[in-house]
């Protein structure tokens, strides 16, 4: 994953509306929400809710798929792992002692 992206997707997430919307999509699973109910369950108009899909849609975090009439938001979990990754791969990678995180990966 290259450093432009990460940019991108994190300063999409970096917006409150984003951010709440990405983890309704995130906690809907694979079979994702209509809009119309993302929309709802979220209380906003719905040229905010575009404005603010399209933007975690061009990122890679969010897709789209049209069923019949109906459009079907999903969260994009490998474009998702995949930036989870980019940040922790490297933990503690410089540091000679164990990593506070691998202590916690134990943990839990």
């Amino acid at each position: 994953m290259n450093i432009e992206t990460v940019a991108s997707q994190l300063e999409a997430l970096g917006n409150q509306t984003r951010l709440t919307m990405y983890r309704t999509l995130v906690r809907a699973g694979d079979s994702g929400l209509a809009v119309g109910k993302l929309q709802l369950k979220l209380d906003i108009p719905s040229s905010t809710l575009s404005h603010h899909l399209k933007k975690l849609v061009e990122v890679g975090l969010v897709t789209q798929e049209r069923q019949v009439t109906t459009l079907i938001c999903r969260a994009n979990y490998t474009s998702m792992n995949s930036l989870v990754g980019y940040l922790a791969d490297e933990c503690c990678a410089d540091e000679a002692a164990s990593c506070s995180m691998s202590a916690t990966e134990e943990a839990a």
